[in-house]
C-alpha cells in the first residue's frame, strides 16, 4: 500500500530503482506515439546529428520516469489523480544503453479536504549512470487522506 497524504512531509526523499534504455524500448514508443523522428529511430541519421548516436525521446524519459517512480510503491492504492507537470526540462539526452533512475524529493503539500486527501508536489531528477542529470522538473499528485 502506498503512502496517504499525511504520511508525505517536506522535504522526504526517495530513490528509484534503475532501468536500461534499450533501442527497443526507443522503437516501442516510436511507434506507440507516432514519433518517428530518424534521431531516435534511424541510427546512421543519428550519426550525423550533434548527439552522434540515437536519443531516447524525451517523453520516453519522462514516462519511464513515471513508472520508476510508481514502482517505489508510495502511490500504489492511493493515488488520487497525477495532477500537473510542471517546469520540466531536457537537461541531457537519454541515449540507448543508459540506466536512468530518478531522485524524488516532496516540495510542497496543501491540504483538500473536498476530495479526502491533499495535493503533493514532488521535485524529480531523473539521472544516468554517470550520475548527470538528464531531466528535472515538478509533479504534483492528489493523494487520498489516511482512513479515519
Amino acid at each position: 500500500m502506498g503512502l496517504y497524504f499525511e504520511e508525505f512531509s517536506v522535504g522526504q526523499k526517495v530513490v528509484t530503482e534503475k532501468r536500461t534504455i534499450s533501442e527497443n524500448d526507443i522503437m516501442s514508443f516510436a511507434a506507440l506515439s507516432g514519433d518517428n523522428n530518424r534521431i531516435h529511430t534511424d541510427p546512421e541519421f543519428s550519426r550525423t546529428t550533434m548527439f552522434g548516436r540515437q536519443v531516447a525521446h524525451g517523453l520516453l524519459g519522462l514516462a519511464v520516469a513515471s513508472g520508476l517512480a510508481w514502482q517505489t510503491g508510495i502511490l500504489d492504492g492511493t493515488v488520487i489523480a497525477f495532477r500537473e507537470v510542471n517546469e520540466w526540462k531536457f537537461v541531457k539526452p537519454v541515449f540507448i544503453d543508459d540506466t536512468i533512475y530518478v531522485e524524488l524529493e516532496v516540495k510542497e503539500m496543501k491540504a483538500l479536504p473536498r476530495i479526502g486527501g491533499g495535493s503533493v508536489t514532488i521535485a524529480l531528477e531523473v539521472k544516468n549512470q554517470n550520475e548527470d542529470v538528464c531531466h528535472r522538473g515538478l509533479w504534483t499528485v492528489l493523494m487520498m487522506s489516511k482512513p479515519k
